[in-house]
Formats: C-alpha cells, sequence, structure tokens
C-alpha cells in the first residue's frame, strides 16, 4: 500500500515511493520492502553528535553498498527540487567493520561474561560492567549478533580488551570510587535472618566479616529450623572473646618515624588455646582481622584436636623494606601483644606477607619479654626448633583433600590441568604436590598479574619460581626463560581451561565473571586455599553449574594439624613419609567428617553445596555443645 506524503511538493513520479521523516530516522518506502536510514545523534552515543559521519571504504563492497546504489537510482526519478530537499536532510550512514577490522578485533570477546538484562541477553566487559556501544572499546557498535555471543561464550580466556577496559578505568580523571555494597542473600528461615541482621546493625561496615556470616548462616539454616535455641548460640559466637588495636611504632633505615595499627581477635577459646595467623598487608583491618578469625574458629573445631581461633596483623607493608626495618617493625609489634600470647592461651602463625624471616623476629623478641622459651609460635622455622614440614602441610593438604573429592567420582589427579592462583608457600607447595601426583599445574599469580605454562610446570620450573620468588623478582622474568610461558598484566589465571581450580591469593579473588570464566572453561573442581576467595555472586554461579566446591575451613586444617604435632611432638624432626601419612590421615577424618555432618541434615553427597554445608555444620555443632556445656562465658 502506498503512503501519500503532504507538504514535500513531489508530484507523480513520488506513486512509486513516499517519505515519512521521524525523529532520527528516515523511512525510505517502496514497493519492494522499507531502507531506514538513520540520522541525527544516537541514542547511546554522544558523541556522534560532534563527530564526522564514516563512510564505507571505496575498496569495500557488501549488500549495504548495493542498497545505496539502489536508493540513488530511486532517487534520481525525483524531480530536482525533491532531491535538493533531500539532500539538505543530514543522512548518518551506519558504521561499517571493515575485514581487516574484523580480524584484528576477532578474539576480543574472550574477556567477556553474558548476563541478563531487561530480558535480553548481552556481552559485558567484565571490568567497566557495560554492554555493546557503551563500551568504548567495542568496535562493533552493537551488543553483537548470535554468531558473535556465541563466540564470547566460547572465548572468555583472552583478556585484549579486559586490560585495556582497566587501563581505561584507571587512567579516567572522573574516575568515583564508590563504597562496595553489602551483598545481603535471602534466607528461608526467619530466625536465620535475624542473626544476620544483628550482625548488620552491629557491625555495618566491616564488609568481610558480613559476608564470611552469612557464607556460614546459609549452611546452618537447616541446624536452627531443627533447633532455635542455636540462634541465641550463633549471635555469642559471632562476637570475639577479645578485640586488640594498638599502636606500632618504628624507624625506617633514615632514621624516619612510621606509626601503623596492629590487630589480634582472639575470637573463640571454647575448645582450648587460640591459634591463628598473621597478616601483614597495607589492606588489613578489623573487619578482616574478624573474618579471618571467624573462619580459623571453624577450622579448628573441624580438626581432629580441641582448639580455639584467631587472627590478626597489621597494615604494615613488608614490601620493598630492609631485613632491619623488618625486624624493627616486628619487635615494636610484639611489645605489645605479648601480654596476650602464651602457649596456654594464644600462639600466632604466618600468614600473607609473614614468613620465616618475620616469625623469626617475632619469635626473638616474644622470649626476649617473656623471660621464657616455653612453647614456639608455629610457623615455617629453618633453623631453630620446630618441624621443618610446617610450611608444606596447607599446601600438600589442599591436594589430599582434591584427591579425595576426585577417588569418589571414580577420578584421579594424573593429567588433570589445574590452575592455581597465587605464588606465596601455599601456591608453591600445591605446585609441588600436584607435580609428584602427575597432574599439569599451568599458572600461578602474584598482585600485578599471572603467569601461565601451557606445557605445564615440572619439579625444574618449580625450583626456577621459587628462586624468583627469594629474590624478590617479577613472574615476568620466568617468560624469558622459558619462551612459550606468558604473562598477563592486570589479569587472573581463571581465564585458562582447566579441570580444577586452587584459588590461594586472597579472599573474594573470583568475582562473577570469573566464575562463569571457570564453568564455561571446563573447573569441575574448586578447592578453596585462601580464606573465602569467591564473592557470594561467584558461589551462585558455581552452586548453579554443580562445580564441586572445598571450602577452606576443611580443605586448609592441614596446617592446623601440623602446627599441633610440631607442639606435641617436639624437636622430633619428620621423615617425610611420615609426616605425609599423618596429614593424609587427618584430611581424611576431616572430609569424612564434612560429608556425614551434610548427609544428616539432607546434603547428597555429590551436591556442590554438600561440603561447604557440611564442614559448617559439623563445626559449629562441636562448638555449641561446649559452648552449651560451659553456660554463659
Amino acid at each position: 500500500m502506498l503512503i501519500p506524503v503532504v507538504g514535500l511538493g513531489m508530484n507523480s513520479a513520488m506513486d512509486d515511493i513516499s517519505l515519512i521523516q521521524q525523529r532520527h530516522h528516515l523511512v525510505v518506502r517502496e514497493l519492494g520492502g522499507e531502507i531506514d536510514l538513520e540520522i541525527g545523534p544516537g541514542d547511546d552515543d554522544p558523541s556522534f553528535a560532534h563527530n564526522p559521519l564514516l563512510t564505507v571504504p571505496p575498496q569495500e563492497s557488501s549488500a549495504d553498498d548495493h542498497d545505496e546504489n539502489k536508493n540513488m537510482a530511486i532517487a534520481s526519478q525525483i524531480p530536482n527540487d525533491d532531491q535538493e530537499l533531500l539532500k539538505s536532510i543530514p543522512v548518518k550512514r551506519k558504521k561499517k567493520v571493515v575485514k581487516r577490522w574484523r580480524e584484528e578485533w576477532a578474539d576480543t570477546y574472550k574477556w567477556a561474561y553474558v548476563d541478563m538484562k531487561e530480558g535480553t541477553t548481552r556481552i559485558f566487559c567484565s571490568i567497566c560492567r557495560e554492554y555493546g556501544r557503551k563500551h568504548r572499546r567495542n568496535p562493533y557498535g552493537n551488543e553483537g549478533s548470535r554468531n558473535m555471543q556465541m563466540s564470547a561464550l566460547e572465548e572468555h580466556n583472552n583478556s585484549l580488551l579486559h586490560k585495556e577496559a582497566l587501563r581505561l578505568q584507571l587512567a579516567s580523571k572522573d574516575k568515583i570510587i564508590a563504597d562496595k555494597p553489602i551483598y545481603v542473600k535471602a534466607l528461608m528461615s526467619k530466625s536465620a535472618g535475624s542473626i544476620v541482621e544483628a550482625a548488620l546493625k552491629r557491625d555495618p561496615n566491616e564488609l568481610e566479616f558480613i559476608q564470611s556470616v552469612q557464607e556460614v548462616i546459609h549452611s546452618l539454616e537447616r541446624v536452627i529450623s531443627k533447633n532455635s535455641g542455636y540462634v541465641n548460640t550463633m549471635e555469642r559466637l559471632l562476637e570475639p572473646e577479645r578485640t586488640i588495636i594498638f599502636r606500632v611504632p618504628w624507624v625506617d633505615d633514615r632514621g624516619e618515624m612510621h606509626v601503623n595499627r596492629g590487630f589480634r581477635v582472639q575470637f573463640n577459646q571454647t575448645l582450648g588455646p587460640c591459634r591463628g595467623g598473621l597478616r601483614f598487608h597495607p589492606l588489613m583491618n578489623l573487619s578482616i582481622a574478624k573474618f579471618l578469625g571467624f573462619q580459623q574458629t571453624l577450622r579448628t573445631a573441624l580438626s581432629p584436636y580441641r582448639l580455639g581461633g584467631a587472627s590478626g596483623g597489621s597494615d604494615f607493608d613488608p614490601k620493598g623494606k630492609s631485613d632491619n626495618e623488618i625486624m624493627h617493625f616486628c619487635q615494636s609489634y610484639m611489645d605489645e601483644l605479648y601480654r596476650y600470647i602464651s602457649p596456654d592461651k594464644d600462639l600466632p602463625s604466618e600468614e600473607m606477607g609473614v614468613g620465616t624471616r618475620e616469625m623469626g623476629f617475632l619469635y626473638g623478641q616474644y622470649r626476649r619479654l617473656a623471660g621464657h622459651s616455653q612453647g614456639s609460635f608455629t610457623g615455617p622455622r629453618l633453623n631453630w626448633s620446630g618441624s621443618s614440614l610446617r610450611t608444606e602441610a596447607t599446601g600438600y593438604g589442599l591436594v589430599f583433600f582434591a584427591q579425595l573429592m576426585l577417588a569418589d567420582m571414580n577420578k584421579e589427579l594424573k593429567g588433570l590441568r589445574c590452575v592455581v592462583s597465587g605464588s606465596g608457600k601455599i601456591a608453591m607447595h600445591v605446585l609441588e604436590k600436584l607435580i609428584a601426583y602427575g597432574a599439569l599445574p599451568i599458572t600461578v599469580s602474584d598482585s600485578k598479574g599471572y603467569l601461565v605454562d601451557e606445557d605445564g610446570f615440572d619439579f625444574m620450573k618449580l625450583s626456577f619460581l621459587r628462586d624468583i620468588k627469594s629474590q624478590h623478582r617479577t613472574l615476568r622474568d620466568y617468560s624469558k626463560t622459558y619462551a612459550r610461558a606468558k604473562y598477563y598484566d592486570e589479569a587472573k589465571p581463571w581465564n585458562e581451561r582447566c579441570d580444577v581450580a586452587f584459588p590461594c591469593a586472597s579472599q573474594n579473588e573470583i568475582d562473577h565473571s570469573d566464575a562463569i570464566n571457570l564453568v564455561n572453561l571446563g573447573c569441575c573442581i574448586l578447592v578453596e586455599g585462601s580464606n573465602m576467595p569467591c564473592t557470594p555472586e561467584a558461589l551462585d554461579v558455581l552452586k548453579e553449574a554443580n562445580v564441586l566446591i572445598a571450602p577452606s575451613i576443611a580443605a586448609g586444617t592441614g596446617g592446623v594439624v601440623a602446627g599441633e604435632l610440631e607442639l606435641k611432638e617436639y624437636n622430633l624432626n619428620w621423615a617425610p613419609e611420615d609426616f605425609e601419612s599423618k596429614l593424609q590421615e587427618a584430611m581424611k577424618q576431616t572430609y569424612q567428617r564434612a560429608l556425614k555432618a551434610a548427609a544428616e541434615f539432607g546434603y547428597q553427597k555429590e551436591s556442590p553445596e554438600a561440603l561447604i554445608h557440611g564442614s559448617v555444620i559439623s563445626a559449629f555443632l562441636t562448638i555449641a555443645t561446649s559452648m552449651s556445656e560451659q553456660g554463659c562465658v
């Protein structure tokens, strides 16, 4: 049907076509169909109003060129006056992507993740969380065709555009740093919800602690629904028995004075004396100290020993400091802390930023101030009292735990691709044991990026990695020796294809987009080496995809076991075979306790939540029983 046009002064030649001018569009209707020429500024990119219009290169020929020629032929049938009128209308031609451009950016969708936005599936950048033309580096100018979206799903592991988006984000002068909102999970039980509400009201700014509380409460919903008395028990448990915050003054090599803040949270001593790490990191704060102490309380309750949980540290950064400066800081830190620790009360251990050197300085000052050497700090010691295998225990235990999970699936570690984050004590010993079992570990990471070796690490490469770390060099130096290896700046190793993942770096290192990457790249098991490595959104993705998760409170009990063996078997040098045998038996007991508790509350062994919920339930019931027996203390 022909639609006449009023007011354009066209003659009967316009019987074959009609023009209707609309906002931002010039619609040309003809007998064969309709052509939509977009004009004026774009809806989602105001810069088009001031930019010169892009035209198609003359050498490129496509269906769009044919349509353009057809339009010109039709326009030639219009009288001259009307043609002048049409020429005066600013027509913005749709931007085209030439073949060279397509080839250049053909693999840039590997950085992305796919999610729903207003009922439509779209491709999002994992950095700026925008899609389509809203992403400033998207060459296609829209959210992509179906084929492009399928390509994005298959090729998440490329980080080119991801890194470029991060660079633009960091370089932006108008960047606004907003406080991260607290992610509140919906709970089925009103009683369980009241515990979270009370914690939020009491500590509204402690994000990490609230996150850990929510994860634990989520696991305890069925327990609380069966016994409402546990609500009061949980509320008491969530308040640390003792929180110590103090000033740590120290003098650097230039004679300048500095002050840092020290922490020690003795979270719960119901089962026995506290055990827990010290973390020296510039981002350390009270919230992190509390969440680490809470996690350690559950971990020690799940271990074969009756122990309490604690954590602490300082916002001191040991990187770039001399041995003399670190000694002065550790001595000043212990000047205050020694009043609150002893073998039968609280013994610290190593954590992030605290190793053999730091533990030696701390113990030396403690011995001097306390006036005795009864007991010792649990930690890696090479030339002073204690087992030399303490540092291996946590990393080995993670691999033993993964082995138990795979055995129930009638699988083994041999030949499996494993992705490991971090490059500290735990990560290195995870690599060592994976290599010994014939697995193929391919990544390590640091604060600046990650290293991937597609050939996999072996014992010789592992020794080279340790040399790099001991000399405080960057992981990038590895790729100078092994040409096939690559180092990616400002990226995480979750972009690599894997069967098993071992996050061993820090809390919340796996976010929503990282979890999607892991699922799409074949990950079937995730063993938590660091405390709370997954954000709540990431956990939801992994659970929905049936990825089995070994929680850190269960998989990380190896460190607790080794520490107690040191204290009970003082000055005994374990043979590696004997030590590993005891460690394997302890990890097996922990694994079975978690599965048993899960089964008692209706979680099937094959469920991705079985180990998470079972570990928390078993640990909590152990603590709650003792708290009930000891009364209101």
